[in-house]
Order: structure tokens, then sequence, then C-alpha cells
């Protein structure tokens, strides 16, 4: 491997942390209504993403700093402890339900999300896996399905949760890293068939998920129940024409949108700060992206490749699943903003692997 270290990727640097500025300020204008209504403090929910941002940026600026190279040595012992929080958090009395999911392990005042620790977990792991196995993931016994297998597992564990859209980003990345590696079309063939049986099969299972679809297909049928959220999204989204009504302006704040600080954080934002802002917004992921893409292509092995492709491809899946559920393109799930959205463990981690992908990137060959 080439060690000759540069300096990380500065057009890369200045949009994470223009995304994060912005992330802190939507967050702020967002949730200060219902902070102010829940805790009597307009200031709650900013004040802890400030904090959150803060343990994040010192993450991503240490890992920014570790040669990537180091993880591929520690990446099996870092899937297993992340399997060890995902089986913790099924255990009853260890794990925190929240919004019919037991998702969560408390500690102390605040509470982590293995869910989000498995998806870098597994990117490190497989990164590793597919490097070993470049010349194998051609043979459907000996590459893919074991490569296959390895997602499938905790996609299994997280589907115990339940948490279908947290599985659906890890299991979408992971194909991706392995269509890049080198798998067989026709394999992918066989896997989107059964894939899409089981999809089926999962959403029949949880009539919460078959009321998502419905409202999804026929919003104004049920207004006030399951086409509420989608309805009150686009209803913030259609008022803010080019320019906006003015940060801090929002109307969909005001008890309309359930905690927008959240999965629907992008419809204040687009309400607030009109076409061009919410444009704005999505141009500073693609040039994230591009980025991305850049240090994966140019990274001096395999390995590196692969861990950039995987940590760009999951924020760009995410951000792809929630603006369109905001937007109503496709049915509501509980997927993030990455960087913008409020949430511990997603903005710490996102930016963990943010700094991941920076390591990578002091190492390009260009």
């Amino acid at each position: 491997m080439d060690r000759n270290e540069k300096k990380p990727d500065i057009w890369l640097t200045c949009t994470i942390l223009s995304i994060l500025i912005i992330g802190i300020v939507m967050v702020y204008s967002s949730s200060s209504i219902w902070s102010e209504y829940k805790f009597d403090d307009a200031w709650y929910y900013a004040k802890r993403q400030i904090l959150f941002a803060i343990l994040g940026l010192v993450a991503m600026v240490a890992l920014s700093r570790i040669p990537y190279h180091m993880w591929f040595k520690h990446a099996k012992w870092i899937a297993i402890l992340c399997l060890v929080f995902l089986v913790a958090v099924l255990i009853p009395g260890v794990g925190m339900v929240r919004g019919g999911a037991r998702s969560w392990i408390g500690i102390g005042m605040f509470s982590i999300q293995p869910s989000e620790f498995m998806k870098l977990g597994l990117i490190i792991f497989l990164a590793k896996f597919l490097a070993l196995r470049q010349k194998k993931i051609v043979s459907f016994q000996e590459g893919f399905l074991p490569g296959l297998a390895l997602i499938l597992v905790p996609f299994a564990l997280i589907m115990l949760q339940p948490d279908l859209g947290t599985g659906v980003v890890m299991v979408t990345t992971c194909l991706v890293m392995m269509f890049t590696a080198g798998a067989r079309i026709s394999h992918f063939m066989w896997i989107a068939a059964a894939g899409a049986a089981g999809m089926v099969g999962l959403i029949a299972s949880a009539p919460y998920r078959i009321d998502r679809i419905t409202a999804f297909l026929h919003p104004w049928e049920d207004p006030l129940g399951t086409g509420f959220q989608i309805i009150q999204s686009l209803y913030a989204i259609g008022p803010g024409g080019l320019l906006g009504v003015g940060l801090g302006n929002s109307m969909q704040k005001f008890f309309y949108l359930p905690e927008p600080q959240t999965d629907f954080i992008f419809s204040v934002l687009a309400e607030e700060l009109g076409f061009l802002g919410g444009s704005a917004v999505l141009f500073l992921f693609l040039i994230l992206l591009w980025r991305g893409i850049r240090a994966s292509l140019y990274a001096p092995d395999l390995y590196g490749s692969l861990l950039a492709l995987g940590i760009v491809g999951m924020i760009s899946i995410q951000v792809m699943i929630n603006v369109s559920v905001v937007t109503g393109l496709i049915p509501v799930t509980g997927i993030t903003l990455p960087l913008v959205s409020y949430g511990g463990s997603s903005l710490t981690l996102t930016l963990a692997a943010l700094g991941l992908l920076l390591s990578v990137s002091r190492y390009s060959t260009k």
C-alpha cells in the first residue's frame, strides 16, 4: 500500500461541516416549539444536537488521522461487538422500547441505537471479506452466498426489533459493495426475486406496515390517521415555494408534524427555505457523494475502495429514502436525514464513518 499520507479531502471536509451547521440550525428551528411545550426549554433538542455534533466531530477528526488499514486487522472483532449489542437490545430490561420498536439501550441520561453501530461495523467487515475473496466473489457458493449470509444475520436481528428502514439501508449498501467487488448480475436477479417475496412477507406480517402502504397510495382516505404524516409533510413543502416562508416561520412545526426535528426535518427546511434551500442541501449531499466516490476510485487498495464506497453509499441511500418519504414518493419509513435530523447515535456514527472516509482520502493515489 502507498502510505504517503496527505491532508484529508478539503472539499469533503467543508461539505460535511456545511451540512452539519445547516442541520443544527434546522434542529433548533424545527424543534423549538415542541421543546418549549414538552421540556419548557426551546433549546432542549438543539443543545443535545450540538453536544452530539461535538462528540461526532472529535470522533471524525480522530478516525481521519488513523490509517484506515488499521481497521482491516480488527474488522472481525468490530463486527462481533456490534452483533453482541444487537442481541443485547432484544433482551427485556436492557433494550428500550420507543415507537413500538426495541431499538435502544439506555446509558444514564442518554441512549444508543445498536443498529447504527451495526451498519458501520458491517461495512468495515464486509470490505475486508470482499477484499480477501475478490477472485471468489464471481462464484455463487464460494463468494456470493457467504457474503450474503454475513448480511442476513444482522438484518434478521434488526428485524426482530423491528426496524425495517435501517435494515433496508444496511442490506442495500452491502449489496452495492458486493456488486462493485465483482459479483455477477445473475446472482442479484435471484436475490431480487427472493427479496421481493421476503419484503411482501415482512409487510404482510405487520399491520402497521400495511397501513403505511395504504396511506402512501390513498393518504386522504384517513387524513387524521395513517395519512396524517405525509399530508402534513406536503402541506409544509407546498407553501415553501421558491424562497420559503423564512427561517423560523414554519407553521407545520406547530404540532402538525409529529416531532419534526427527526424524520420530517426536510419538510420544515423546504417550508422555511423553499425550493432553493432544499436544492442547496441536496446539492451539498451530491458533492459529498462525488468526493466519496472519488476517494473510493483512487484508494490504493481494494479494501480502502470498498470501505469508502460503503460509507458514502450508506449515507446516499439514507438521503434518497428520507427525501423520497417526505415528498410522498415512497411509503413512510423511519429513516433520518444524515447530519441534519436530530439523533445522537445517528449523528455521532455518521460523523465517525465520515472520519473513516476522510482517512481513505488521505491515501488517494491521485
